[in-house]
């Protein structure tokens, strides 16, 4: 775990948030039968737009039959919603107030968390990371690995699947961070060597196994000390804050990890979000600007 104090990249991942709209007239929610989404969506960047795009991806969440391709396009569309609209305070009456009751709960948790994640990472970046970005593995694989380390260790798999996400984007980032933490769940190697239980760190069910472990052994399993235990996983509130929220999403609708599990790595840069995606890979930090000179569209930028 870049667990204890160790900071690391996978921060930078900075998980995202929530919404603001005002009127939702000619949002369609696209359906899981193919297309974007929030086809039906206004183009332009305004409350009204991120409140139908909101929408639109809650709705293919929660329909079983949507094809993976427009699930993943539905994360995508919801994460880059909630990054414009977190850095949009101004917009949360209007947009929360557009939404039912349950999906404004979410896009409160998801709101919160990605301010705290932004205020724990600092300033957007110059460099883009060392690092290579995979596929995550199923949604269903990862849910059985986190169901069996609460039954073995009594840490929630809400909380584990949120640290995952924080961590390295549910398995997404390939790379140490910037203390040296290691493997999807970012452990210290004699954190590792003393909770990994014998396992690789690069695994994911070992990692998995051993995150529940370390919580669990800092009083993770019991919901009053859960605060103490993140902390031990990372010094900071704000990490614990965010954490807690993303938790808190799947909670109460555990639909929501099925969102949660589709979004992908979008890097805060100088210049905008940058999407990692699958295939992105390199031993060294790039500048953001000799990127751009390949890589010339920046979805997301604000």
């Amino acid at each position: 775990m870049a667990v204890e104090r160790g900071r690391r990249l996978a921060r930078a991942l900075v998980v995202l948030v929530v919404l603001a709209v005002a009127v939702l007239t000619g949002c369609s929610s696209g359906g899981s039968t193919g297309g974007s989404p929030s086809a039906g969506c206004p183009p332009q960047v305004d409350p009204a737009a991120l409140a139908c795009q909101l929408r639109a991806g809650d709705a293919v969440v929660r329909d079983p039959a949507a094809a993976p391709g427009v699930l993943a396009d539905a994360g995508r569309s919801t994460q880059d919603a909630y990054r414009t609209l977190g850095d949009h305070p101004e917009w949360d009456g209007a947009v929360l107030a557009a939404l039912d009751p349950a999906l404004r709960g979410q896009a409160q948790h998801a709101l919160a968390a990605y301010r705290a994640l932004r205020a724990l990472d600092g300033a957007p970046q110059t460099m883009l990371p060392a690092w290579r970005v995979v596929e995550p593995l199923p949604a269903d694989q990862l849910r059985g690995y986190y169901d069996e380390a609460q039954r073995r260790y009594g840490v929630s798999w809400t909380v584990l699947a949120a640290v995952n996400l924080v961590e390295t984007r549910m398995g997404r980032v390939i790379g140490l961070s910037s203390a040296g933490a290691q493997g999807p769940m970012q452990f210290m190697p004699p954190t590792w060597a003393a909770y990994g239980l014998g396992g690789d760190v690069w695994d994911t069910r070992d990692a998995i196994m051993g995150a529940a472990n370390y919580l669990a052994a800092n009083g993770g399993a019991n919901p009053s000390r859960l605060d103490r235990a993140l902390k031990r996983y990372n010094n900071d509130v704000r990490y614990v804050s965010a954490v807690r929220e993303y938790a808190a999403m799947m909670d109460a609708d555990p639909n929501a990890y099925r969102g949660l599990h589709a979004w992908p790595v979008e890097y805060r840069t100088v210049a905008g979000d940058i999407p990692l995606d699958p295939g992105y890979a390199s031993d060294r930090r790039i500048p953001v600007g000799e990127w751009l000179e390949t890589h010339p569209v920046v979805p997301g930028a604000r």
